[in-house]
């Protein structure tokens, strides 16, 4: 029996098997075929591999199969300002941001005139929905109103721009928990002027519910992250929200489509935050580069919102005890004043 190489050999050979590869070869039937996490570690192996896995063309193909909404001329032409092009907007994009963005002193840099975002939507892993939408960012309406973003304008046929989701007969509990699992959505957030990147979605939803009113199915994606609040302040949580309305399709059998999608933030309390605002979060977490990792990013989306309502219950149980708290003392300096006026006036 014939007693295997050692392994100096075998690394020698496996060496000089992969540099003596065409470079064509390496990039049609290994590099064409790695997502970009795989992509980006393949560059640390070699300079040969680096300089074939940092091509251009590669990560705009990446790119576009990720996120189809990025094919659109505008989102290629900023790419091609980035300082990598689309490998430096994959590394913004690709991961979502970290729930606790550096604290940075974001105040003397100024907040961003335009962003752009590019929104696309999944079910079962295949892109229904992929629009881009611009926003100009400058005018004192923008910043003082409660930032909202929604991606179907009031000329826009919501319907005619996403494909149906068909589902078989089955009771409305395992629709909606079907929909939580199998419903995905990236919204990637571009500043323009910056030159900066970051997917503000939840990846998979943190809640399904059928409205009570209307009975569409509303989704909810939302990333929560540190605001610029101390502790026991409304803000130091925020919430960046993002809500998925789904309709049933009348006379096509059973089936739904995105109706409306828009982003919002919210403080603890509830409260829209205003568009001033909103610009500084984002201009914290597109400035910090932290990132989360892909791997288990649903589930722990998920749980950090159960924990953002939950704080939201405590804060609003606080409130409401300082309220009974204030008025009782307002009672009691009340009676105070009247006991008072009244020894006052009595006769001596």
């Amino acid at each position: 029996m014939t007693s295997p190489p050692p392994p100096s050999s075998v690394a020698s050979g496996g060496d000089e098997t992969i540099a003596g590869l065409h470079s064509d070869i390496i990039r049609a039937l290994i590099l064409t075929r790695l997502d970009g996490p795989n992509l980006a570690s393949t560059a640390c192996v070699s300079s040969h591999l680096r300089s074939l896995s940092t091509e251009e063309n590669l990560w705009r193909d990446l790119c576009s199969s990720t996120w189809p909404s990025v094919n659109q001329p505008r989102i290629q032409k900023v790419i091609s300002t980035f300082p990598s092009g689309h490998r430096s907007f994959f590394s913004d994009a690709f991961p979502y941001p970290d729930p606790q963005p550096l604290k940075l002193s974001v105040s003397s840099l100024p907040l961003a005139t335009e962003l752009i975002s590019a929104v696309d939507i999944y079910y079962q892993g295949k892109p229904i929905c992929s629009k881009v939408v611009e926003t100009e960012a400058s005018s004192d309406w923008f910043l003082s109103s409660p930032f909202r973003v929604d991606l179907f304008g009031p000329n826009d046929t919501a319907s005619s721009s996403t494909s149906p989701i068909k589902y078989g007969s089955c009771n409305d509990g395992t629709w909606l928990k079907h929909l939580e699992e199998n419903l995905s959505l990236s919204w990637i957030v571009i500043d323009v002027a910056r030159k900066k990147a970051v997917n503000m979605s939840s990846e998979r939803a943190v809640w399904v519910q059928r409205h009570w009113l209307t009975g569409d199915v509303q989704v909810r994606f939302g990333t929560v992250m540190e605001g610029d609040g101390g502790w026991g302040s409304s803000k130091d949580l925020v919430e960046c929200g993002v809500v998925v309305t789904c309709g049933e399709i009348r006379n096509e059998g059973e089936g739904m489509h995105v109706r409306e999608v828009n982003m919002r933030m919210e403080d603890m309390d509830g409260k829209g935050m205003s568009g001033e605002e909103s610009l500084v979060i984002l201009q914290r977490v597109m400035e910090s580069g932290r990132r989360r990792k892909g791997k288990g990013k649903g589930k722990g989306g998920k749980m950090k919102y159960q924990e953002f309502e939950e704080s939201k219950r405590q804060m609003k149980q606080m409130n409401e005890r300082n309220d009974r708290i204030l008025d009782l003392i307002c009672i009691l300096s009340i009676f105070a004043v009247f006991g008072a006026t009244w020894l006052l006036i009595l006769p001596i």
